[in-house]
């Protein structure tokens, strides 16, 4: 496939066409694939190709083998997790940006991949209503932003871990990190890879709204500090996986500012939602935050992957991973050298699409789009309370509702609920249930130790008629599994 000899267009435009199909009507597929464990190891061929084969023979096999097995998270009824969706212009911005084919490590290697992310990240931080002093760097995950704030704010104690490193010590006290029970696992594993270790994360009481009890937070500082440790970061969460629940995050600042321990927010779900007047407050407390994470690939409608860390002091970020190769120095003064502040080298060009997305929507559209989707929620979380059976189990504020099926038992002539063990597994089979129709697909939690059922709203085509079938699904399943012994 050659520029000149018309291939190319022609197999662009042949996936074009496909996609825009796609977009078209995503809702023919089933949501959740139908494919069984090594079911497409089984139909490839254990080696590459001798020979290159011709892009109609591998396109076809795209659609024959590689599309029955994807779970179409750009399906309008995928509501499990936390629902996303890459708006059309979006990927036309991925294509793009693939075709540039760049290296955004250094101002030099393609001075406008690193100012476009300057000014997008800015354009979007003043959206947020965060202030000026933060500044942003794109990476691809919130799992990655969260490894990266952990490493700085350990960089901040001064310890000198990143000269003479952690091991073998004596002068080193153990680190501790602080989070809640609904904090993101990725903040365990970033203490597992800096060498803090699980012992050393400290998991903080909740409150009935399973949001962490600040005064909690304050005692296991001080306990943990007259014991010989030595207090590092405190996470807190703005929509946490489970529930959306919020982290008391003004609070939380004011002691941890009082204690010296950097504070950090995961704010991946539940930051974008700040873009609404109406819930700017979610960020507000994060204003003296020490570091922040915001993920437009969840709900700002833009592909996998886009996560974007806010730091105070950018320099000390900078001084925690900046190590170059005397193939890598510049000269240049006033410019950001991104490969300057994580691990990676090597770094895509993400704000491409990002910038596609804000300039397409605009922050009106991105807010109607938001206001939607909680809208939704709202309703679908009156249909469950209305509804003889059904509870809401956690606060929705957001797009997520959590709720459960606990049907009353009246087999001794007196109503009663039925245990939990037997409550979880008819919700794990209504759930398993829905799911196999192909129509929705929706997740599962655990809440005070009881399976609870998700409904997660976030993709930008999903209308009141979908969450409506979902809903009505889960009713039908239900019924399905109600005994004459229960009402």
């Amino acid at each position: 496939m050659t520029p000149d000899d018309g291939s190319f267009r022609t197999a662009f435009d042949r996936v074009a066409a496909w996609i825009e199909d796609y977009y078209r009507s995503p809702g023919r597929y089933p949501v959740l694939s139908r494919s069984r464990p090594g079911e497409l190891i089984a139909a490839l061929p254990g080696e590459a190709p001798e020979e290159g084969e011709p892009f109609e023979r591998i396109f076809a096999d795209f659609e024959r083998l590689i599309v029955p097995g994807i779970t179409h998270w750009n399906h309008p009824r995928f509501f499990a997790y936390f629902a996303i969706s890459a708006a059309q212009v979006t990927v036309l911005a991925e294509a793009l940006a693939a075709a540039l084919d760049v290296n955004a490590m250094l101002w030099r290697t393609s001075p406008a991949a690193t100012e476009l992310e300057d000014v997008t990240l800015g354009w979007l931080r003043r959206m947020l209503g965060l202030p000026d002093a933060f500044h942003g760097i794109v990476y691809d995950t919130a799992s990655i932003g969260g490894f990266t704030a952990l490493a700085a704010a350990r960089e901040s104690l001064g310890l000198d871990i990143r000269a003479r490193g952690m091991a073998g010590r004596s002068d080193l006290p153990a680190l501790r990190v602080y989070i809640t029970e609904h904090t993101h696992s990725h903040i365990e594993k970033g203490a597992i890879a800096l060498g803090i270790g699980r012992e050393n994360v400290v998991t903080v009481a909740v409150d009935d709204a399973f949001a962490m009890r600040p005064e909690a937070l304050a005692r296991a500082i001080d306990d943990d500090r007259a014991a010989g440790f030595r207090p590092m970061c405190a996470v807190a969460t703005v929509g946490t996986t489970s529930t959306t629940s919020t982290d008391p995050v003004a609070a939380m600042r004011e002691l941890t500012r009082e204690r010296g321990v950097w504070l950090h927010v995961d704010a991946a779900y539940g930051g974008p939602a700040a873009v609404l007047p109406e819930f700017r407050w979610l960020l507000d407390g994060a204003h003296e935050a020490d570091s922040i994470v915001i993920n437009p690939h969840k709900w700002l409608f833009v592909p996998v992957d886009l996560s974007v860390l806010y730091v105070r002091d950018p320099e000390l970020l900078r001084r925690t991973f900046s190590l170059a190769s005397d193939v890598l120095v510049t000269y240049e003064s006033g410019v950001h050298n991104y490969m300057d502040y994580g691990l990676q080298l090597g770094r895509r060009f993400r704000a491409l699409k990002l910038w596609f997305a804000l300039r397409t929507f605009g922050i009106s559209g991105i807010q109607a789009r938001l206001r939607n989707h909680i809208a939704l929620a709202q309703e679908l979380a009156g249909w469950i309370d209305a509804e003889p059976g059904w509870n809401v189990v956690a606060p929705h504020p957001l797009s997520v509702v959590c709720f459960r099926y606990e049907p009353l038992s009246t087999a001794s002539g007196q109503a009663q609920p039925q245990d939990g063990a037997g409550d979880d597994a008819l919700n794990l089979a209504i759930m398993d249930a829905v799911n196999a129709t192909g129509e929705v697909f929706l997740s599962s939690t655990r809440l005070r130790d009881r399976l609870v059922l998700r409904i997660a709203i976030g993709n930008e085509r999903t209308t009141r008629e979908d969450v409506r079938l979902a809903w009505d699904l889960l009713r039908r399943e239900a019924a399905a599994r109600r005994s004459p012994a229960v009402v």
